[in-house]
């Protein structure tokens, strides 16, 4: 059966129906919140039977209730706490038969909406496909200047000829010594943020890299930029960097990363990429700032639209559409953010249908039903039902 309209509006305010769908849930009787315009007539797409609409008979107003506040009753018309227009909730009741369950996140129970209601909240949909995603990192660097690493290059190097010298001289004690400082040097410039790869081609430079200190329009200059923490899996060494600057309009300049800190910024939850920069025009200068970027390829992922999804703090949910008005929540396991769209581990198949538009709406309707599931079963049943049990489908 399908949902069927009535051609003679009444009004645009919404009317709740409290369905009490034949199919059965832990052997009690699973509520739905119907929500329609009036003079609209609607069928279950669960169990098939007429829930609202012209034909219907005169129902018993139940309560009123503000659809945004879940679990708020008044027994009169008038305004929510909330200042919008409470909304009737009309008893139905059907009977009962067997039926299996889905599984909806806890807090949530799937929804009926008709499609004039759709209508109204501007619903959307799109499906869930698999599609090549690609991760932009942004960030604000810095054309280097840094006397420290400097001088630990050259102490390093120093330390190195020092131990070279002990070596032909046959002084073990004067050895010894020199060793340690090699190491010392060396430990040092690990905490500067070089890769053992790195320190090992210093090894066989005649001086300090001199680019530390002024641009060389040969050699390049270096790039310093902080990546936050959560970004830093994605950053390898050897990665393009392209950059960006106000002296340069309308150009990009590459580089590729060569070290990465080992440590983070403890205040700005960051740490420092190094890259080495070409600038054949020479227009970038020490403690220059530039909007640097990198490209990270993830493959072909699972992905959905990014406004789909809701993030409770505990949970991720979205909403897929079933068809015929049902709507039913998902919770998901979201995986990377990038272009737009959020990559989807666990939850959804590919092809499924995920709302984008109206969902807030969807989501509040669901908290709504779940909440009336729980207070129906505690005062029929006596059994409470934890923040409302999953639909039949």
């Amino acid at each position: 059966d399908t949902m069927q309209k009535e051609s003679k509006p009444e009004s645009s305010q919404g009317i709740c129906t409290l369905h009490n769908c034949p199919k059965m849930h832990d052997g009690r009787p699973c509520p739905m919140l119907v929500v329609s315009a009036p003079g609209e007539n609607v069928t279950c797409p669960v169990c098939g039977t007429h829930v609202v609409g012209s034909e219907s008979p005169s129902k018993k107003i139940l309560y009123w209730t503000d659809p945004m506040m879940p679990g708020y009753k008044s027994d009169k018309p008038g305004k929510s706490p909330m200042g919008m227009d409470l909304v009737p909730v009309y008893e139905e009741g059907g009977a009962a038969i067997s039926g299996s369950a889905a599984i909806s996140p806890e807090g949530y129970t799937p929804v009926l909406i008709t499609p004039k209601r759709q209508q109204l909240i501007g619903v959307k949909t799109a499906l869930a496909e698999k599609r090549k995603m690609i991760l932009k990192i942004r960030t604000v660097g810095r054309i280097a200047y840094d006397p420290e690493l400097y001088q630990a290059e050259q102490e390093y190097l120093l330390a190195l000829r020092a131990v070279g010298k002990a070596e032909q001289e046959g002084n073990a004690g004067l050895l010894e010594q020199t060793r340690q400082l090699v190491e010392a040097s060396r430990l040092r410039l690990r905490i500067l943020g070089l890769s053992d790869s790195f320190i090992q081609e210093i090894a066989g430079w005649e001086g300090p890299d001199k680019r530390l200190l002024l641009a060389d329009t040969k050699g390049g200059v270096w790039l310093y930029a902080p990546i936050y923490e959560f970004e830093l899996s994605h950053v390898k060494l050897g990665q393009t960097v392209q950059v960006e600057s106000p002296a340069l309009p309308g150009k990009v300049l590459e580089g590729k990363v060569q070290s990465i800190d080992p440590v983070l910024d403890p205040t700005t939850r960051t740490a420092r990429v190094r890259a080495l920069l070409t600038d054949p025009e020479g227009v970038l200068r020490p403690e220059m700032f530039v909007n640097a970027s990198l490209q990270v390829s993830l493959g072909e992922v699972l992905a959905v639209p990014e406004e789909a999804v809701f993030n409770t703090g505990t949970q991720q949910i979205l909403f897929m559409d079933r068809g015929q008005g049902l709507f039913e929540p998902r919770e998901i396991t979201a995986g990377i953010k990038a272009d737009g769209y959020m990559e989807v581990k666990e939850g959804v198949t590919e092809g499924a249908r995920v709302v984008t538009s109206g969902n807030f709406l969807i989501d509040s309707e669901s908290r709504l039903k779940a909440a009336l599931g729980g207070m129906t079963h505690s005062e029929g049943s006596g059994q409470g039902d934890e923040g409302g049990h999953p639909h039949g489908q």
